[in-house]
């Protein structure tokens, strides 16, 4: 893994949803594909989950015009269903997502080592980018 002074960013929102139907639309790859994007000049035409811990993820990437692309994955350590997750990354680096429900809304804390390629604000957007994808997909989704 990287250097022991690895830099941890911490991103969040609150979504307008109850946390039983945030939980689905995290996890369930028919979901993920329709969220798991930081702009809509990318998509994920591929999810895959297996949502216990020594369970593998993965999600591809990949510019609409076929510009460049990218496998996101990794093995989850721990998940507590409805309230967290943990897992470590393909390089190495951990992963952590509280989801924390009150009443009809729930809070989702997602905190992740930086990797050293880029800039830590620019993943930071990054990151911020997706989960605010992810707040607009479950809040105009229609319930299921």
């Amino acid at each position: 893994m990287g250097t022991s002074n690895q830099a941890t960013i911490t991103i969040e929102t609150i979504v307008h949803s109850p946390v039983e139907s945030v939980w689905k639309y995290w996890t369930e790859p028919t979901h993920i594909k329709q969220w798991s994007k930081a702009s809509d000049d990318w998509h994920t035409p591929f999810a895959e989950n297996d949502l216990r811990a020594g369970g593998k993820f993965v999600s591809r990437m990949e510019a609409k015009d076929g510009s460049m692309g990218f496998d996101f994955g990794g093995v989850y350590d721990e998940v507590s269903m409805n309230e967290s997750i943990s897992y470590t990354l393909g390089d190495g680096r951990k992963v952590k997502i509280t989801f924390i429900g009150r009443d009809n809304e729930t809070q989702i804390i997602e905190s992740f080592e930086a990797e050293e390629t880029n800039a830590i604000e620019m993943q930071q957007a990054g990151w911020q980018a997706i989960l605010d994808n992810f707040k607009k997909y479950v809040e105009t989704a229609k319930a299921e």
